[in-house]
């Protein structure tokens, strides 16, 4: 069977288990997806499927090769498309609905998603930098200060903490728990937090 899925954040909300307590859990609208293309181990060495997430909005506008894509799966052109792992000896195809129904309670997921953008940032917001003295006209505040010695090394190492773009990264949540799965509207609750700001994207794809 299709072992992932693509979907949307929703936002963060809690849900209380039978022992009444309070479990802060990510709402995903997850699917409905249909399959685009089958990834097989004898053409392309390896099993997996393409997918793509079924919107409100279909897409328009879209090039005369990617639309050429999903014509030869008979398929309509959607935003989102990413590739998810399948069982060996499955064989869906394209045209193929996968729902969120191929998750269960209890189960460990792996979410990929992009975290906020937060454009670009000094080294104290970045890194964590403790910043200099605010008083006694020290005139060091938030700068990085020294970043390499003079005449040995001679350089600056790599990975020296420095200002620049900050967020906007693609970041994998390993092993999350799904506490709830609401088939009928396409809901996934996954216990904590979730990559990435309300409508962003992420795939959720089964840890084992």
């Amino acid at each position: 069977m299709v072992r992932g899925i693509l979907g949307k954040k929703v936002g963060m909300t809690q849900i209380f288990d039978d022992q009444g307590r309070a479990i802060p859990v990510t709402i995903v609208e997850a699917g409905p997806c249909v399959i685009v293309q089958r990834k097989s181990f004898a053409a392309d060495g390896y099993e997996a499927v393409q997918i793509g997430l079924v919107e409100r909005r279909p897409r328009r506008g879209v090039p005369k090769a990617i639309n050429g894509h999903f014509a030869a799966a008979g398929v309509p052109p959607t935003r989102y498309l990413a590739e998810v792992p399948v069982d060996s000896g499955d064989d869906p195809k394209p045209g193929d609905a996968v729902l969120a129904d191929i998750f269960a309670a209890a189960d460990t997921v792996h979410v990929v998603g992009r975290s906020k953008g937060r454009g670009f940032q000094g080294v104290i917001k970045r890194h964590g930098f403790h910043g200099g003295r605010a008083t006694h006209g020290s005139m060091f505040h938030r700068a990085p200060g020294g970043i390499g010695a003079s005449a040995d090394p001679s350089r600056v190492y790599p990975g020296a903490g420095m200002p620049g773009q900050t967020g906007n990264k693609r970041i994998t949540v390993k092993n999350a728990t799904i506490v709830k799965v609401d088939a009928e509207r396409n809901l996934l609750f996954l216990k904590g937090g979730v990559p990435g700001a309300r409508n962003s994207y992420v795939r959720i794809v089964k840890a084992s």
